[in-house]
């Protein structure tokens, strides 16, 4: 399904539409988040999420993203969410986590961040509940938020 944005941008969750190196390019050099992966695990990651979604300028080039893990009933996690810097300011963000949470309004979302507070809390998010526990591994301690 598209969506039409202004100023000619456009959101797609056709994953054959997707440029994995755009998305590879950004998640292992400009994401706080991402820096242990490969360009095969990013690639595995995408294959294996339930929903892919890619932001498009108005000449088509891939300038975000967002995935979303889920078991299809009760819980998603969203995930890689992401728009290139000359492009932000323009409610491509906010736009990405909306279409995505469209994709499963039931299921219970989480994600993990350390920035961008005020635009998840806009859908709900917000802090842990005290029944959530959360297991790192030494690769997550070393690069996660």
């Amino acid at each position: 399904m598209q969506r039409a944005l202004p100023d000619g941008y456009e959101l797609d969750d056709d994953p054959d539409r997707l440029d994995l190196d755009a998305i590879a390019a950004f998640l292992l050099t400009s994401a706080y988040w991402g820096g242990w992966r490969t360009r095969d695990d990013i690639a595995t990651q995408i294959a294996r999420s339930r929903v892919t979604i890619g932001a498009y300028a108005p000449d088509g080039a891939q300038i975000g993203f967002a995935r979303a893990l889920s078991d299809g009933v009760a819980f998603a996690y969203l995930a890689d969410v992401y728009v290139l810097d000359e492009h932000r300011g323009r409610g491509l963000g906010q736009a990405l986590t909306g279409f995505a949470i469209e994709h499963g309004p039931s299921w219970r979302w989480l994600l993990h961040t350390r920035d961008a507070g005020e635009l998840y809390a806009r859908y709900g998010f917000g802090p842990p509940v005290e029944t959530l526990m959360e297991r790192r591994s030494a690769v997550q301690e070393a690069f996660a938020p």
